[in-house]
């Protein structure tokens, strides 16, 4: 193929909306706001937690029916709030570094 040939071809492509994003005003609108979002997430890092608990509590009764089960809930639990804490972390990082800045 000559270089002409692939120039010709590209010309044809319409490269200024391939790396552009589409957003409609609803797009905008309808998003969801940050603390919305903060919210889900503690509550379904809550939720791991207190699923953990009950498995660690099968576990330590005996009436646990898949131990497998329990344990990789209670490791889930685990890394999600690791991960929570992580995020706290940086954002509290965030803001110090924000609030250090001079205006």
């Amino acid at each position: 193929m000559k270089l002409g040939e692939i120039m010709s071809s590209i010309k044809g492509l319409e490269t200024d909306k391939l790396f552009s994003p589409v957003l409609n005003a609803a797009d905008e609108q309808e998003g969801e706001s940050f603390g919305s979002i903060l919210t889900k997430s503690i509550g379904e890092v809550n939720k791991t937690q207190v699923t953990a608990y009950n498995a660690m509590e099968q576990i330590a009764t005996g009436k646990v029916e898949n131990l497998q089960k329990a344990v990789q809930q209670i490791e889930e639990a685990e890394l999600s709030l690791k991960l929570a804490l992580e995020v706290k972390n940086k954002a509290l990082n965030a803001y110090k570094e924000v609030m250090r800045m001079q205006v």
